[in-house]
């Protein structure tokens, strides 16, 4: 049986801004999800039983808060009314952070939604990219958005788009977080999906500008202790290196429904919640029924989910094959291998050699320099057995 894990939902496709690397092809359409689309989701969700281990909710693929706090207060309880008594639900939103004012972030605290606000780190970074439709930059309210959810004591953490440019710049980056009091860090890399494609990721050597960068952004975290207290990257590779031998890597973005994304209008698509909203002459728009009109347990059968997954596991047959790296990552991200190699059934993308490998590389490399941190023969087996 399925298990849903991560449910994405659009509450409408529309953003207030206009980032130059935005691969998202509706972002000006101002359509909002219904809230009967909404009750025939949560519904089939929750009678599927594909969610029995907790559910957890990201409204996002659009800008969140441009819709009023009162969508989402419906929203939470028609989610509630439906939801049973022993499966807990957890909502996030990811937010460019633009629109965030005291009454947000008091409903904030109120019914304890997570929020990730998209970052760039310093002026000159931000807004190179993160621009209006005007090509204003973004960065004065954005920041000010994190001052207030900070003042109001909101917890937070940022997602940072890194660049050619942001990668040559660490210590900028990292002294712009100290100074906005930010301490939860994730780093995304400007990826070549859709329509978008990635300057960053033509140029060569991009893998070891990324390693550069992690390795002197951590150097720095850890002569500064308890002010980054999450960098999502370190944290995640010494979670997968470091984990029980027994435990295989479970790779939820190859996984049907581990990941499970509808759109505004009722649209279901699984695997990397990019693919909502974009197309292939492989597999048309990615959409594999919708909810207003399919029962979800019948996804399961539909002809093109089966094509992509046989596609996809014919790629993670290949990096099992191929790649000393993939007891770490489990076969990479579909969505990159399809943009960058052309097929679900590849192996290596650049994507993978930056976010995976080199990461994996670097706490290798920081373990091998400071042996004492390793204390026991038992905490060496799992390094030395998942890299292989």
């Amino acid at each position: 049986m399925p298990q849903i894990q991560l449910l994405v939902v659009q509450p409408t496709p529309f953003c207030n801004i206009d980032c130059r690397y935005c691969y998202l092809p509706e972002r000006t359409n101002k359509s909002v999800v219904s809230e009967k689309t909404l009750g025939n989701l949560f519904g089939e969700v929750f009678t599927s039983g594909w969610a029995d281990e907790g559910l957890s909710v990201v409204w996002h693929a659009g800008e969140p808060m441009v819709l009023p706090i009162d969508f989402y207060r419906r929203a939470f309880c028609l989610v509630e009314a439906l939801r049973p008594p022993q499966l807990a639900v957890k909502h996030s939103f990811q937010t460019n952070g633009t629109l965030i004012d005291d009454a947000w972030c008091a409903f904030i605290a109120e019914t304890g939604i997570n929020v990730g606000v998209s970052i760039d780190g310093p002026q000159r970074l931000h807004d190179k990219n993160r621009v209006t439709r005007s090509g204003r930059g973004t960065f004065d309210k954005a920041v000010a958005g994190v001052r207030r959810l900070r003042r109001h004591g909101v917890p937070f953490h940022v997602i940072s788009v890194l660049t050619a440019d942001s990668l040559a710049a660490p210590r900028e980056m990292f002294d712009f977080y100290l100074a906005e009091g930010i301490e939860h860090v994730c780093f995304n890399v400007e990826e070549s999906e859709g329509e978008h494609s990635s300057a960053s990721f033509a140029q060569a050597g991009v893998d070891n500008a990324y390693y550069t960068f992690l390795s002197e952004f951590w150097r720095l975290s850890s002569e500064h202790p308890g002010r980054i207290q999450f960098i999502r990257e370190i944290d995640d590779a010494q979670r997968n290196i470091f984990r029980p031998v027994e435990a295989s890597f479970f790779n939820q973005l190859a996984t049907p429904f581990a990941i499970t994304s509808m759109d505004w209008s009722g649209n279901i698509a699984t695997f990397s919640p990019e693919l909502l909203g974009l197309k292939s002459p492989l597999y048309d728009d990615f959409i594999i029924g919708n909810i207003n009109r399919d029962r979800l347990v019948d996804l399961a059968e539909r002809p093109l989910l089966a094509r992509m997954k046989a596609d996809i596991d014919a790629g993670i047959a290949l990096c099992r094959e191929r790649c000393e790296y993939f007891s770490v990552c489990g076969g990479g991200e579909p969505v990159n291998k399809l943009f960058e190699n052309g097929s679900f059934a590849s192996a290596e993308t650049t994507y993978c050699r930056m976010t995976k490998m080199r990461v994996t590389d670097l706490v290798l490399d920081r373990l091998e320099r400071v042996p004492d941190l390793i204390e026991t023969e038992d905490e060496r087996q799992p390094a030395a057995s998942s890299v292989s």
